[in-house]
């Protein structure tokens, strides 16, 4: 009797857990199943139904794809070559499947679709991987000295037997040191003049939309030092201190620094602050010269498709955990060494500026005693008020005639430090 009770009480048990499961999946009518049976793939169109005319016998990495047909439930694991794509269910049905093309370069090129299925019978469709040529988006340091590692960053930089992967300077040819599909590094060898970079693949070949030791654009370089530059330097309140030493890079430089920065960024501009207003003493004011209009010396005509460049170097032993660098173009009407204020950009109107804090994601930062390219595109960076709300008035072409530097809050709270920022090589040039 004792053993019915406990075959009693277990069979009921298991009912109680077949029901659950049953309800689980009346819960779920539309839960997706693989689906048993071959997969037919027909053709592969783009997924804009709007444009699903127009078929695809081959498509680039990363881009999303449409594989229209019967039975494509059936499909278990796809890949493109050897790269495995990434299924998505939510995107998969009897007769279309919507997926990426890996990301990844393939080591082995058949030119075909494999779909795999559950029980691994193997379907393939003749599809090609498109590789585009390579990309140059950047470079650690444009102005790297000669001798120094140099490192250029973009993505498919792709070398073949059949064509190696080659770089060129102006008509200087390269050695590479190393290179991956993202890197390439190279030793800078003497005597390079001011050029585009050129990177050729199996692929393509690319030319850099920046230049190394780019001139173009320029606004600050040897900083009143009489060494070939634009031979500006400080032009407002603070007579910011002008550096030839070892860490030079391109002749003197500007420094910002050697006094403490408290952990909001507190208002520090005998240390911090960097000012260009133009304009002379005289009556009428006059914009000649060393006192002349930036945008006199560089054209803003098309600010919106520009960046502001420049050189920075920040010593291991001063690293920068606070404040925000404060970029502020500013035009006449804002101010010039005859109106000086700043009250233009401190104060409740949202003027725009940019605001650079390279520390906010590791909470401290510093480039190694190494010179880096710092890059602000006009139109996205210079978007922000004091404490990094969205600035109220947009730049104009006006606002172009003087530049104030400056770190101080930007309403994210760090550590307290005592940051040393080297800049050098001003510049505005061409996205």
């Amino acid at each position: 009797m004792k053993s019915n009770k406990y075959m009693n009480w277990f069979l009921a048990s298991v009912l109680a857990l077949a029901g659950l499961f049953v309800g689980a999946c009346e819960d779920e009518p539309d839960r997706y199943e693989v689906a048993s049976g071959i997969p037919v793939v027909k053709y592969v169109r783009v997924p804009d139904l709007a444009a699903s005319d127009s078929l695809l016998s081959g498509a680039y990495m990363s881009s999303t794809i449409c594989l229209v047909g019967e039975n494509l439930r059936s499909i278990y694991e796809l890949y493109f070559n050897d790269q495995k794509a990434i299924l998505n269910t939510s995107y998969i049905t009897d007769n279309t499947l919507i997926v990426n093309v890996p990301k990844d370069i393939p080591s082995v090129v058949t030119n075909k679709i494999y779909m795999i299925t559950q029980i691994k019978d193997t379907i393939n469709y003749d599809f090609k991987v498109l590789v585009p040529g390579p990309a140059i988006s950047s470079m650690k340091c444009e102005w790297a000295r000669p001798g120094e590692l140099a490192e250029i960053r973009g993505d498919y930089f792709i070398d073949d037997p059949s064509k190696p992967l080659t770089l060129k300077i102006g008509d200087t040819n390269i050695d590479i040191e190393s290179f991956s599909q993202s890197n390439i590094s190279f030793v800078v060898p003497e005597n390079l003049t001011s050029s585009a970079l050129e990177v050729t693949t199996i692929y393509g070949t690319t030319k850099s939309k920046f230049h190394y030791m780019d001139t173009r654009g320029m606004l600050f370089d040897d900083w009143g030092k009489d060494e070939g530059g634009t031979g500006l330097t400080n032009h407002g309140w603070h007579a910011r201190e002008i550096k030839k030493d070892e860490f030079s890079l391109d002749g003197s430089y500007m420094e910002l620094g050697g006094a403490t920065m408290t952990a909001d960024g507190g208002w520090a501009d005998a240390n911090f602050a960097f000012e260009y207003w133009p304009g002379d003493w005289n009556t009428p004011q006059g914009f000649t010269g060393t006192d002349i209009r930036l945008s006199d010396l560089v054209s803003f005509k098309d600010f919106k498709n520009m960046s502001l460049k420049f050189e920075m170097c920040i010593p291991s032993s001063n690293p920068w955990m606070a404040g925000a660098m404060q970029v502020i173009f500013s035009g006449d009407d804002q101010v010039t060494m005859q109106t000086a204020n700043n009250t233009f950009f401190n104060n409740d109107t949202g003027y725009p500026r940019a605001l650079y804090r390279p520390w906010s994601s590791t909470g401290s930062y510093d480039t190694a005693d190494e010179w880096v390219t710092v890059t602000l595109p006009i139109t996205d960076s210079f978007a922000y008020d004091q404490n990094g709300e969205k600035a109220k008035i947009p730049l104009t072409e006006k606002n172009f005639t003087g530049l104030t530097i400056f770190v101080w809050g930007g309403g994210v709270a760090g550590t307290e430090c005592d940051p040393i920022i080297k800049i050098d090589n001003i510049r505005a040039v061409p996205n």
